[in-house]
């Protein structure tokens, strides 16, 4: 890799990775809040969501869905099937897969707390703007996609 001139080095408020790690602190920050008051990480809170969701999944799409790593997932859901928030086990045609599914109590939690999240998510659309926020959503999908 050649070294580029001082003069190319980006400003970080203009790089990408920097703004989307700012936007994310930003949009998480009362998210996070709320998850504390309920005594859940947002890994947690996001496997839920997606198990809420999506129903019985095995774990590499809950990885896949919830953006965590494959380790994670496992460790994370042992984690909330301790808690009774999750049931963990084999699928019944392919006994290597690990299939996991909310439970009554931890679809409980996400009831009980969907509402606080939305008003969190509404606040920022009505701060940005609806067709704002849709416009991000496209261009974050599509920046997703992309092969670099």
């Amino acid at each position: 890799m050649t070294k580029q001139p001082d003069s190319a080095i980006r400003e970080t408020s203009r790089a990408l990775p920097i703004a989307l790690l700012r936007a994310r602190e930003t949009i998480m920050a009362p998210i996070r809040e709320m998850l504390s008051e309920i005594g859940l990480t947002e890994q947690k809170w996001r496997i839920l969501r997606t198990l809420d969701e999506f129903g019985k999944l095995e774990q590499t799409a809950i990885s896949d869905r919830a953006c965590l790593l494959l380790p994670s997932v496992t460790r994370i859901t042992k984690s909330l099937e301790s808690q009774g928030l999750l049931t963990r086990f084999s699928d019944h045609e392919d006994k290597r897969k690990m299939m996991v599914e909310i439970t009554d109590q931890g679809r409980k939690i996400v009831r009980e707390n969907i509402t606080l999240a939305n008003e969190i998510y509404d606040h920022i659309e009505t701060r940005l703007g609806k067709e704002k926020v849709d416009d991000l959503l496209d261009l974050l999908a599509e920046l997703k996609d992309l092969k670099i």
